[in-house]
């Protein structure tokens, strides 16, 4: 199946795309028209996801990865910007969006959007993944297709570990309608003992279970059948002596946004927890069901919800898509990406079995995810929790993961004697649970725990060992643009830098102070820090190329970010086109920047990159007339990450390492082709045409054969 986002190629590159035509004078620049709703923007995003699932060059069980990705992705669109629009509307406090559209509009237009994605992603299913699988030698049985013999097993799994598992619970005057939980998988029963009145029942679908559940196949395959599917054929079990009248699959997604009145609570680690409780209780957004769900029970539901029609999605296959992800755990390498073992630099393999500082001193090191291995960050801790001349390590932790060696390495230093203070962003969103847990820990061994600060979130991404050096002290320094957490480190590409720089090394330092303790400070020796000094900053380094374009006439701006969103840092990049400044933008996501209208951003070139890792890192480059300027960090360029978090973005001022990140990583994504696609004027992304004969050039592979293990 091809997305239809791709159904009509571009024969040419994206410097030979031609320019949308405008008459009469350039614009305004806060026209609106100049500018792409973020909301679609992310929609769009969601559908070159999609083209890798239709992809047949990607490996089938990946295909059902993406898939998965997508059904997680929209269940967070809908809990975190649906949620926030209906918000506006409820509350009266009506924002238009970047390109002038009123909440209402927009909703409207996402309903249209996601409604033909959804239909778009049910037939790639239906027509083509489902099919391949079952030629493959894995099949996803329906109930009419089971055997004699899995319909035993199935009725024997059901009876042994389900039914024991399953609570009814009915509706009637004495019983009202339940709660039903934020992304929960349900059935929903209608039965009648004979007296002709209707009686509505829901049975949740238990999430602590396989939702595939495998039943016997010939030799050499797999066959399953969905949880909820065993639910429905046994569920006269549950009501005995009940006639079944309907039976049906719907799934609820809420507002998951929390509301903390910080500047109200005494104990920010106290409302967390509070909110992350009452997430499970708010506004529901919308409601998925199954195609055949009759009217009457469809009234019912949207009724106890409070979700009116336009709210349902109905659904022709199996509800909640992430669930597909459990196919990635099936030992069939043929069907998966190949292997791959990431490098470690050999310096890096010595130093962590004998002294990592002295290699950082020689030099700074870049790190680059998952093409090298997190290891090293992980050794700079367990080696400086064990250095007897390690005095204290401190560092922000974000989105940390389960089983963290990094946890672990600060428990080792507090064993060790060493001071430990870190920085726990309780309101990492959809972490917060094991960030209250983490952070609960490290305090209860001593660490210093720190739980973010009032009003700001915390994602900067530092940690800094003090160490005694004879009669002096060095400050040693990570500085990364992912988050420490090993696990995404093998699927997200970020980069990461160990320097013991001296003057980076007091910026950091003052930074910690302001975390931890009282400070005003708001401005830093080389850090550009959100968010004080981080919107100036990149502000200034765009009006620097602007005039030493003017000057030479080669000014180039090359951005790699996650999302580009905030109206203020779009108008300077207008600005920088409209001398003629080149400008490069490599955005995964949102993108509301237009390029290629004339007298506005005809230098603009944008493309975003999807491949086999999640393109995550952030890199900032500046010509400056030949004394480039590079930054890295943890911030798009999102009115969020420059005006409401604590952001940072640190220079690299090594030449070695600047021509590696302009020669070499920022020149391969210019390059791409094989998972580039091209932004037109009009916001709407194109895949980049293949060419008869000629194997296109990806960046992804290119760092995997040039950095694997």
């Amino acid at each position: 199946m091809t997305p239809s986002s791709a159904r009509n190629p571009l024969s040419r590159s994206i410097a030979d795309v031609a320019p949308a035509t405008v008459h009469g004078p350039a614009p305004r620049l806060d026209a609106t028209d100049l500018y792409i709703n973020r909301d679609l923007s992310l929609l769009a995003f969601q559908r070159r996801v999609f083209a890798e699932a239709a992809s047949a060059s990607n490996a089938l069980l990946e295909r059902f990865k993406f898939i998965s990705i997508l059904g997680s992705n929209i269940d967070e669109f809908f809990m975190v910007r649906v949620a926030g629009l209906w918000q506006q509307i409820e509350t009266r406090n009506l924002e238009l969006s970047i390109d002038g559209k009123s909440p209402g509009v927009q909703l409207e237009l996402i309903r249209q959007d996601v409604t033909a994605l959804m239909d778009e992603i049910y037939s790639l299913l239906r027509d083509d993944l489902t099919p391949a699988l079952r030629k493959a030698g894995i099949a996803i049985l329906k109930l009419e297709e089971l055997n004699p013999q899995q319909e035993a097993a199935a009725a024997d799994y059901f009876h042994r570990i389900v039914y024991p598992v399953l609570t009814p619970l009915a509706v009637d005057p004495g019983r009202p309608f339940p709660h039903i939980s934020n992304l929960s998988l349900n059935v929903a029963a209608v039965v009648t003992n004979g007296d002709g009145v209707e009686r509505f029942a829901r049975v949740k679908v238990p999430g602590s279970l396989p939702q595939l559940v495998p039943v016997p196949a010939p030799q050499g395959e797999l066959a399953f059948v969905w949880l909820e599917q065993l639910i429905i054929d046994s569920i006269g079990t549950l009501f005995p002596e009940m006639e079944i009248v309907e039976t049906s699959v719907f799934h609820v997604t809420r507002d998951a946004e929390l509301a903390i009145q910080e500047l109200e609570t005494d104990d920010l680690l106290e409302s967390i927890q509070e909110a992350v409780w009452r997430r499970r209780f708010r506004d529901a957004v919308r409601l998925q069901i199954h195609h055949a769900m009759s009217q009457k029970l469809i009234d019912l539901l949207t009724m106890n919800l409070e979700l009116d029609h336009n709210d349902v999605y109905r659904v022709d296959g199996p509800i909640d898509l992430s669930r597909f992800r459990a196919l990635l755990n099936l030992e069939r390498p043929d069907l998966k990406d190949r292997p791959f073992t990431p490098s470690v630099p050999q310096g890096l393999v010595v130093a962590a079995k004998s002294d990592m500082f002295a290699l950082i001193q020689q030099a700074d090191i870049l790190l680059h995810h998952p093409y090298e291995s997190f290891q090293p960050v992980v050794d700079f801790l367990r080696v400086s929790a064990r250095d007897p001349d390690v005095m204290a390590i401190k560092m922000t932790l974000y989105r940390v993961g389960p089983k963290s060696p990094i946890v672990e390495a600060l428990l080792e230093a507090i064993e060790n004697g060493k001071q430990v203070a870190v920085l726990v962003e309780l309101k990492a969103r959809f972490d917060e649970e094991s960030n209250i847990e983490w952070a609960q820990k490290l305090e209860g061994e001593g660490v210093h725990v720190v739980y973010g600060l009032l009003g700001l979130k915390v994602h900067a991404k530092i940690a800094m060992v003090v160490r005694r050096e004879g009669a002096a002290i060095r400050r040693y320094l990570h500085l990364g643009t992912g988050n420490y957490n090993p696990q995404t480190a093998r699927l997200y590409t970020d980069l990461g830098l160990l320097t013991c720089d001296e003057e980076i090394g007091a910026d950091v330092s003052d930074l910690f102070n302001h975390l931890t303790g009282y400070s005003a400070k708001k401005s830093y020796r080389k850090l550009l820090v959100a968010p004080h000094s981080l919107r100036g900053g990149l502000e200034h380094l765009i009006k620097q190329e602007i005039l030493e374009h003017k000057k030479s006439g080669d000014g180039h701006i090359i951005l790699k970010m996650n999302a580009l969103e905030d109206a203020g840092m779009i108008r300077w990049l207008y600005e920088a086109s409209k001398v003629g400044v080149q400008v490069d933008l490599i955005v995964r996501g949102v993108c509301s920047l237009r390029p290629g209208i004339p007298g506005v951003s005809e230098n603009v070139r944008v493309k975003s990159i999807i491949g086999r890792f999640l393109e995550h890192s952030r890199i900032f480059y500046f010509r400056n007339g030949g004394n480039e300027k590079i930054y890295l960090g943890s911030a798009d360029m999102m009115p969020r990450n420059l005006n409401r978090r604590v952001e940072v973005l640190y220079p690299i001022e090594s030449p070695k390492l600047a021509r590696r990140l302009r020669g070499e990583i920022l020149q391969r994504y210019l390059d791409d082709q094989a998972g580039s696609w091209l932004m037109a004027s009009d916001g709407a992304f194109t895949h980049v045409p293949k060419q008869s004969g000629k194997k296109l050039f990806s960046s992804q592979g290119w760092f995997m054969e040039h950095h694997g293990g």
